[in-house]
Order: C-alpha cells, then structure tokens, then sequence
C-alpha cells in the first residue's frame, strides 16, 4: 500500500497576509549560499497588496540577487533547486525557505543549504522567526510533522480507523493550539505587524466576531491600516453580514465573454454560489460532484455561479478548466485572484467555498461538499 501525505488542506488557503496599500518602494533581496553555481536555481515568489510575483535565478559562486517592490514588509517564499530538475521537485523535497521582503536591502548567508541560511541585520526577519518560534512554527511544519507519523505507520495501522482517528485527533489538537497562541500573540504584541497576520491566520470563515473584533481593535491601529489590516477588517464585517439565515448580497461580475452577470439574476431559484480556482486542488476534485448535482437538479430549480479567484495571467486557464471539468453553468470573474471584489465582500480565504442560497435570497447552507451537498438537495427536491 502506497503511503500518502494526508495532514494536506481539503482547502485552497490564502496563509500569507497581504500589506499596505501606499506607494510602493524597493527592495533588494541578496543572498550567498555555498559556492553553488549553474544549474543550481533559486525560486523568489512574494505577495504584495493581494498579488503574487514570481522571479528566479541561477547561482553564481552560491551568490544571487532579487530585487522588486514592495508596500511594507512582505511575505516570501525562496525554493532552492540544487540540480537543475525544477521548483516544483525542489518544494516538494522541501528545500524551501519563507521569509519577509521590505524596503531597502535583506541579506541572508549560508555555508552550504538554504535551510542553513541566516539573515544579516534584518529585523523584520528577526521578528519573523520571534513569531514562528512563539506560535510552534510554519503550519507546513506541523503538516509535515503529522505525515512523518503516516510514513512510520504499518499497512495495517494505515487501514486502522481508530488508529487513523487517533491522528487526525492529534493533528486537530496542534492546530488548536497554534490558532490559541496566534491569538495569545495578539494579547501580549498589539504593537506587533506580526498580530494582523497572527490573528488573520487564527480565524477561518466562521468565527464570533464579538470574540475576535475586540482583539483585532487592541492591534496598533498603523498595522490595522495596512492591506493586510484592511482586508481583515472586511472579513469581519463579511462574518457579520453574511451567514445561515442572511441576505446574500448582491453584486454583478463579468462572465468569460464580458457580460455582466449579477447574483439576483437567479432570484426564484436554489443557487449554489461556488468560489473556486483553476489551481486550486480541492475545487478540481470537488467539480465532478457538481456537474452530477447540476446535472440531476437543474430542471428542478437548481443553478450554480461559479465565481474564479484566478488572475490575468491564467485566464487561459480557467477557461481550460471549465472546458475540461464540464463546468455548464454561469461562470464569473473580474480575474484579481485574491482581491476578487466578490470573494473580500464574502469573506472569502480559502477555496472551495459556497453558499446555497434559496429562491429568496437566503443562504440556507454553507460549504456543502460531495454527500453533503447531495443530501441537501435531495431534502430540496427529493429523489
């Protein structure tokens, strides 16, 4: 029996948290790391005001250089190929390295690896790792901690309920953790850049906003008014407004032609209002089961919108996508990724997410999958 890494979101996350929305400035990201030279190949992606940049090198006596811009400190990610075979084998051997870009110069050196390397004279960095090493670490590492457990576990202990049970129990007490000392974070740094991305990475879509608006108002308000502030601060509102038993607000995006198509457009009818991307694992595995749903209910009353959380770049893509999974119902998208204007007024940090909506406009249910989505709507429409 071949052995999976199972600690993986059933979720498309937004993890990094976005900055401020001011001019922005540059920045040079330097680096030595050993005496590597060609092929040797150095990943750079960084997020800046809800986009994604990507830029790569090759070594040159373990020497590189990045330089972009930035509105305040950034995340990043750096992925060291060491023999020429690509990003994505060298991510998945884990030869990966997050850390943050801001204005001016950050330097990191090493004597041999990227897991090596230490920042010269950056405090963002410093404060970074003050972070991590406060709240147990990357999420990856606790992701990576429960597969090494799946990897040492026998055929039999694989195929064990309980056993399996008992792990994701484990894994969901880690979590719980970190999302407690993410928020303890907050209490104890409220003059901390780290708190805003703290707190946002503490809460999913459903959270209490009594519990967690006051701790977001304790933040010093120059990090609340940053991007990355801002967008939480729609989140909440997004978890006030939008909800089981609420209006769904209305709004008109275009669809792959240019039409406008708007939300009340499906007034009279069950709608399911799916937010997906074309790279987003979870969402191409989960369209199988709507083309089914689409394909029993539609004459009954059964519609969906699909809104894309893709970019410019990759419209190509989506439109693949949709050719591909047999997507026939209306699609949407003003191709922002992330800053899509549909997904920030719902909420929206993580795909696949949907709301069924009824023929009055009423969000009846939320993130319906697989059988759960078919049960709901045999209990609508019957067999």
């Amino acid at each position: 029996m071949m052995k999976k890494n199972v600690f993986l979101y059933l979720y498309c996350l937004l993890v990094i948290s976005s900055c401020t929305n001011v001019n922005n400035q540059s920045f040079t990201l330097k680096g030595k790391i050993g005496d590597w030279n060609d092929p040797a190949t150095i990943y750079l992606s960084y997020w800046n005001e809800g986009s994604e940049y990507k830029d790569s090198t090759l070594l040159r006596n373990g020497s590189f250089s990045f330089t972009g811009s930035v509105g305040e400190p950034a995340p990043a990610r750096l992925i060291f190929d060491y023999s020429g075979e690509g990003m994505i084998p060298a991510a998945q051997s884990g030869h990966i390295l997050y850390l943050y870009l801001e204005n001016g110069t950050v330097k990191l050196n090493s004597p041999d690896s990227l897991q090596n390397s230490l920042f010269v004279d950056s405090p963002i960095n410093d404060e970074h790792l003050s972070y991590l090493d406060y709240i147990g670490g990357q999420i990856q590492d606790l992701a990576a901690r429960m597969n090494q457990k799946v990897m040492l576990a026998t055929p039999e202990q694989l195929n064990d309920t309980t056993f399996m049970a008992q792990l994701n129990s484990e894994y969901k007490q880690l979590l719980d953790e970190r999302t407690r000392k993410q928020q303890q974070y907050v209490r104890e740094h409220p003059d901390s850049y780290f708190s805003v991305v703290a707190i946002s990475e503490s809460v999913s879509s459903k959270f209490n906003v009594d519990e967690i608006e006051p701790l977001f108002l304790s933040i010093n308000e120059k990090y609340r008014e940053t991007y990355s502030g801002k967008a939480f601060a729609q989140r909440i509102e997004a978890a006030r407004t939008i909800g089981i038993g609420k209006k769904a607000p209305d709004f008109t995006q275009n669809d792959p032609d240019g039409n406008p198509v708007s939300l009340s457009d499906f007034s009279g009818k069950y709608l399911l209002l799916d937010f997906w991307a074309s790279w987003c694992g979870p969402c191409r595995q989960e369209n199988p089961n709507l083309v089914k749903a689409y394909a029993a209910y539609k004459d009954k009353g059964f519609e969906i919108l699909g809104v894309s959380l893709d970019n410019q770049d990759g419209k190509e893509a989506w439109l693949n996508a949709i050719k591909k999974d047999g997507l026939t119902w209306t699609q949407v998208s003003d191709l922002n990724s992330w800053n899509n204007e549909v997904a920030r007024s719902y909420g929206v940090r993580a795909v696949p997410q949907s709301y069924l909506i009824d023929p009055q406009g009423i969000i009846v249910a939320q993130d319906l999958r697989g059988e759960a989505l078919d049960e709901k709507l045999v209990e609508i429409f019957g067999e």
